[in-house]
């Protein structure tokens, strides 16, 4: 049997993930919110992902996190992220966000 496709970054609590990004957009979106368990628009910021962990892909990164997207912010103007290799981690399992570990020029 084939190995499934996977189209979006998977991140598991407690492991560190190592990205690269070619591009981005910011979207609208609808999600289930996790408290109230209701659909409620948000503004996610994606990424197009072309190396995870030191492997080359075609992948999709989403951030709907404010305080994810804030510290991915400066990377934006001018597109620096393309000069940055980023370490990101989930510390918990369920609907907990991730973080960003660390950003380092490449």
């Amino acid at each position: 049997m084939a190995a499934p496709i996977i189209n979006w970054v998977i991140l598991s609590p407690g492991v560190e993930k190592r990205l690269r990004f070619s591009d981005h957009v910011i979207r609208r979106k609808t999600i289930t919110d996790p408290t109230t368990k209701r659909p409620k628009d948000v503004e996610a910021l994606e990424f197009i992902v072309s190396m995870e962990d030191g492997v080359s892909v075609s992948r999709t990164f989403s951030v709907v996190s404010q305080k994810l997207a804030g510290d991915l912010g400066p990377y934006l103007i001018d597109r620096k992220y393309l000069r940055y290799e980023f370490v990101f981690i989930k510390d918990a399992p369920g609907t907990v966000a991730p973080r960003l570990v660390r950003a380092t020029p490449i």
